[in-house]
């Protein structure tokens, strides 16, 4: 069965059809558009075919034969970085490389997955048959038939951020051949362990989290505890008209994975409350702001397709929330309430309003067992194209200890293991280190490198 799967991934790729934008002129970067006709299922390949849009990013009067770097935006469900300036990490990219920035197949302007197109493709069942084309696999092999309708037989290097990085392990996996390098920055994948094994040592991660928010912000102990009881014991709603919930509200430890993120919670949390007509109550202002914390509502991939990202061979089955039991810690009845993490759950089809109608597509996802290969074992145990990666000690979304075990196991990669930054590091601190890793690679990679 794996040898099956892994031989339909090896297959030989289908040509992409491309258009594009003539290159337009924007804050000194030279920036064109570009489109791609590729297969839904590439299994398939004369079947139906999708959009993926992609746009090609240089600084002005920058020259043509410069080496490519493709970005693998975090997620799932994110769409790539939109630049209207050289700056951060792209910035240090642009001196020397031209980049690339893919809108991951059913985010951005490709072929995007939200309620009202997924409704277009019929019942439940057809729906999630078609969100199975919308994984990593699928989004490698679109990076791959890109790589060869821009530059032909030419290598590029890729970038990957958080899941991004998830996205190059794969392409290491079964498309070496298209990459001179790798770079990932907070993205190194847990390739030998199963989901549960994760969120077990996430789950700790975030517990230690909620510890620090305490210990720092001690006067917000009690404010998040009245938040919650008043969430249970009276309705409130959000603008949108869905009910706040406890669990929702919970879902704001999102919040902790990322540098300034419990400065950004106790900020949000010591405007909880107000002086109204009937006494304290809570504010219209912090309702609102709750609601726009959350990056649910925009991304349905997120939840719905969150726990696959790890899947080969079983159903996930909601791993995280089969899990909750394990950390009372996190029961919304605890003496102190806690914040979770990422944990996808089943509640959230009900508590955030445009996922309500994927309901049924996300139990049917979450029960499917027969999920194809992500990762090669042994053409990992055997890389040769350099990789160079960060993680960080402290990373609330992908543990410390997953990273450095697949560091030991696929060849050629160097990390370097720091707790200077959190998980967005590259959105903090993005020009140093970019450019380190891209110093550590050139090391490694063929002559020529950096242009």
């Amino acid at each position: 069965m794996w040898g099956k799967m892994k031989m339909m991934i090896h297959m030989k790729l289908p040509a992409a059809k491309k258009k594009s934008t003539d290159p337009r002129l924007t804050n000194g970067l030279e920036i064109t558009d570009h489109y791609f006709d590729v297969p839904l299922d590439y299994s398939h390949a004369d079947g139906e075919s999708i959009e993926v849009f992609a746009r090609e990013v240089a600084l002005k009067d920058a020259s043509k034969n410069l080496p490519w770097m493709i970005f693998f935006q975090g997620g799932p469900g994110g769409e790539s970085p939109r630049l209207a300036a050289s700056s951060g990490w792209c910035g240090e990219v642009l001196k020397t490389h031209r980049l690339l920035l893919l809108d991951q197949r059913g985010t951005g302007l490709s072929s995007q997955v939200m309620p009202q197109t997924l409704a277009t493709r019929g019942d439940a069942t057809a729906q999630a048959e078609y969100l199975t084309h919308f994984r990593t696999d699928s989004i490698v092999r679109d990076a791959e038939v890109i790589r060869e309708a821009l530059i032909g037989e030419k290598k590029w290097v890729g970038v990957g951020q958080s899941y991004g990085g998830f996205c190059l392990l794969t392409y290491l996996s079964f498309f070496p051949e298209g990459l001179s390098g790798v770079i990932i920055t907070g993205g190194v994948a847990c390739i030998k362990q199963h989901i549960k094994d994760n969120y077990r040592l996430t789950y700790q991660k975030v517990i230690e989290k909620n510890r620090l928010y305490f210990q720092r912000y001690p006067e917000d102990a009690a404010v998040v505890n009245e938040i919650v009881k008043c969430l249970q014991e009276e309705e409130i709603y959000l603008p949108s008209g869905v009910r706040l919930t406890d669990r929702r509200f919970q879902h704001l430890g999102m919040f902790f994975g990322g540098s300034g993120g419990l400065e950004a919670m106790h900020f949000l949390i010591e405007k909880a409350f107000i002086q109204g007509a009937k006494g304290r109550e809570l504010s219209e202002y912090f309702i609102a702001k709750v609601e726009q914390a959350s990056a649910y509502e925009n991304s349905p991939i997120f939840t719905i397709m969150h726990e696959s990202i790890y899947a080969e061979g079983y159903a996930t089955q909601w791993a995280a929330e089969d899990l909750r039991s394990e950390f009372p810690e996190f029961d919304v009845d605890a003496e102190q309430f806690y914040f979770t993490g990422e944990m996808v759950s089943p509640t959230m089809l009900d508590d955030y309003k445009s996922l309500q109608p994927l309901k049924e597509v996300a139990e049917i996802l979450a029960q499917k067992s027969d999920w194809g290969a992500l990762y090669d074992l042994d053409q990992l145990a055997k890389n040769e194209v350099p990789v160079s990666a960060i993680s960080y000690y402290d990373d609330m979304y992908v543990p410390i200890e997953w990273s450095e075990e697949t560091a030991k196991h696929v060849g050629n990669f160097r990390i370097w293991v720091t707790n200077e930054w959190e998980h967005n590091g590259i959105g903090v601190d993005g020009p140093r280190i970019l450019s380190r890793l891209m110093d550590q690679l050139a090391e490694r990679a063929p002559f020529g490198f950096r242009g």
